[in-house]
């Protein structure tokens, strides 16, 4: 039982060096993201009593959103009810473009990933869930399923946030 703790544990470190060696290798994140107050370089996790707007997105086997282009304001809280309507896992990630295509790239090598951000959700078929996000800054919002080969097949789409 002990070599199998020992084993365990050299899985976890070798498993989290992995990890952390492919979260160096995005360079640093210093560039305005602002971690200390939830705020990403597009926007931050939002909270439920502050919900402005709820939007329905549905994911289909077409590869496609619908809607796949949004407009919301600047400040604007939304509750996106996100719905896959396919016979195939989907998700949804919110990001600069930058961010989802290094996202797609870790999704290629570990394709079972699962997420736990409060900008991404990945659904089994006929499932639903949501995305409370709050837009705090003007400009646009990306959104892709980084499923493999989905987000090639053009499963992305975007969020306008319109100054305030």
């Amino acid at each position: 039982m002990t070599s199998m703790f020992s084993r365990t544990q050299r899985l976890i470190a070798v498993t989290a060096l992995a990890l952390s060696g492919a979260a160096f290798a995005g360079g640093n994140h210093a560039g305005g993201h602002g971690h200390d107050d939830g705020e990403s370089a597009i926007g931050k996790a939002g909270v439920a009593a502050k919900v402005n707007r709820t939007i329905t997105v549905e994911m289909s086997d077409a590869m496609r959103y619908t809607p796949s282009d949004i407009q919301v304001k600047q400040g604007e809280t939304v509750r996106f009810i996100v719905k896959n309507n396919g016979k195939v896992k989907h998700e949804l990630s919110l990001g600069t473009e930058k961010e989802l295509l290094e996202h797609l790239e870790q999704m290629k090598k570990f394709p079972d990933m699962e997420h736990d951000e409060p900008s991404k959700i990945s659904l089994a078929p006929g499932k639903q869930g949501e995305i409370i996000w709050q837009f705090t800054k003007a400009g646009a919002v990306n959104f892709a399923c980084l499923m493999p080969g989905h987000y090639e097949a053009g499963m992305k789409g975007a969020v306008k946030v319109a100054k305030k």
